[in-house]
């Protein structure tokens, strides 16, 4: 396929589509793990009425899914924290044997970011937002980093933000988080307008592994792509290297083509071959999910030797 990396395309995508819940009129922008026995997700739906909102779905081997077609409800005492119906791009990050969810939980005052966990994928713990609005992406890290939880996130505005910086966060209870660092934000070329972090960040001897989408202004309009970085594994927000070249960039039809178009959205990763090879799970022109993989090492590889 055109313009590949080191990452390869499914020749099967996209994986997912609308077909695969009633009412939705997309399904992208998703979060997916690997468990013992199957693969577990939390998808974004558009529906028809155009409310966003986010549906549990399993599947045996990560590519054939069953979606449930009824959205996934929150548990909170409090009726200041809730879910809204604007609910869209979810992660999960498995962290001990909790997994913890981040989402844009936007409202009439813009983007934010909201937070849950779970055990079971059956009930669902709300908390307050982490962030004040607007943010519109966020990822847990899967240990505590020096004792405190971590978080990559993107502050961002009330339209569709014309720049974007990824920073990094630490809070001792999911409540309060602070000592905010710069990590990263735009360069040129494909990243030279917006980044946002993807997936959580993977932990290898190199350093975290970063997927991470970068946008650039052609005169068409916005163009999201994906690259990768290596963070240090104790100062988290020290940036090793950055790829210059993109990892993946919309060029196949399903990518180019949808409710908006020429879009790589990578939002979950998947570690198979005994963790040889990386599985990212991406959102293709805001309209389906695809997959694609890659070697780890051929990937950090490609990060050191093409790099600013």
């Amino acid at each position: 396929m055109a313009n590949e990396t080191v990452f390869q395309r499914y020749q099967g995508n996209p994986i997912i589509t609308p077909s695969a819940v009633p009412r939705a009129n997309s399904i992208h922008n998703s979060a997916i793990v690997k468990e013992a026995g199957g693969y577990k997700g939390l998808f974004r739906v558009d529906e028809i009425s155009m409310e966003y909102t986010l549906h549990y779905g399993e599947s045996r081997d990560g590519i054939s899914w069953t979606i449930q077609p009824e959205r996934i409800r929150m548990e909170n005492s409090d009726p200041d924290i809730y879910m809204t119906d604007t609910s869209y791009d979810p992660r999960i990050t498995k962290l001990e044997d909790v997994y913890y969810i981040t989402w844009c939980n936007a409202d009439e005052h813009g983007p934010c970011i909201g937070l849950a966990t779970t055990r079971n994928f059956k009930t669902y713990r709300q908390w307050e937002n982490p962030l004040p609005t607007a943010n519109r992406n966020c990822v847990i890290f899967p240990r505590r980093i020096n004792g405190k939880y971590a978080m990559l996130h993107r502050p961002s505005d009330r339209g569709h933000t014309s720049f974007g910086d990824t920073f990094y966060a630490t809070s001792p209870d999911l409540i309060h988080w602070g000592c905010h660092r710069f990590v990263l934000g735009p360069t040129s070329g494909w990243q030279s307008v917006k980044t946002g972090p993807g997936p959580h960040p993977i932990e290898t001897p190199a350093g975290w592994l970063l997927f991470y989408h970068g946008v650039w202004m052609s005169c068409n309009g916005y163009v999201y792509s994906m690259g990768a970085a290596l963070l240090d594994l104790d100062e988290p927000w020290r940036v090793m290297y950055r790829t210059k070249d993109y990892l993946l960039y919309p060029t196949e039809l399903y990518e180019r083509v949808g409710d908006v178009s020429n879009v790589v959205f990578p939002s979950a990763a998947t570690l198979e071959n005994d963790g040889r090879t990386v599985r990212i799970y991406y959102g293709c022109a805001d309209t389906c999910i695809s997959m694609a993989e890659a070697e780890v090492k051929e990937v950090i590889d490609f990060v050191k030797t093409h790099s600013y």
